[in-house]
Formats: C-alpha cells, structure tokens, sequence
C-alpha cells in the first residue's frame, strides 16, 4: 500500500496539473473552426448587405486569429477566434433581423 502512495500521487498530479499546463499550447482548432462557420452563416445570410461592419469586424478579427495562429501564438489566436465568431454572430443576428423586418 505505501509503496503505491508515490506512484498515485504521480497519477494525481499528473491528471490534475499537465492538463492545465498544456491549454495553452494547444492550437485552437475548434475555436478556429467556430469562427469560420459563424463567417459562413453571417455571408449567407445577408450579411455583406445588411451588416457590413460587423462582418468586416469578424473578418479582420479571424485574420489577426490565422496570424496568430502561424506564429504559434496560441492563447491570443484562441481570443481573437472567439471573437471574430461573437462578432460573426451579431453580423448574423443583424443581417436576419433587418431582412425579416423588410419582408412585406
């Protein structure tokens, strides 16, 4: 039993520490990925029409994120994806909101 007390505590530390150590290190592929597909949905919906700004926003945002993100700069292309996706979303957002509020 004492002779497992170093190796659980290993175990432990290891399961509870290299986690939060490696998260930053780790490229934000899903974060990247989010951004794109808000992208996507706000040019599909009218967005380049309706909600310029913000799209051009979202779009420079996820350049700074690619950027970033080849210069292995982890953590800052993660918060400027998240970004660029919130301000896809809102381009999103207004673009169907002012074409739902022209429809006859």
């Amino acid at each position: 039993m004492f002779r497992s007390l170093p190796k659980l505590a290993v175990l432990v530390f290891a399961s509870l520490v290299l986690p939060g150590l490696s998260g930053c290190s780790v490229a934000p592929v899903q974060e990247m990925s989010d951004a794109r597909q808000a992208l996507s949905a706000a040019e599909q919906a009218g967005a380049a029409e309706y909600a310029s700004e913000s799209l051009q926003r979202a779009q420079a945002l996820l350049r700074n994120a690619e950027s970033k993100l080849s210069q292995r700069r982890y953590k800052e292309a993660r918060e400027e994806a998240n970004s660029a996706k919130a301000e896809a979303l809102v381009a999103l957002r207004t673009a169907e909101q002012t074409r739902e509020s022209e429809k006859p």
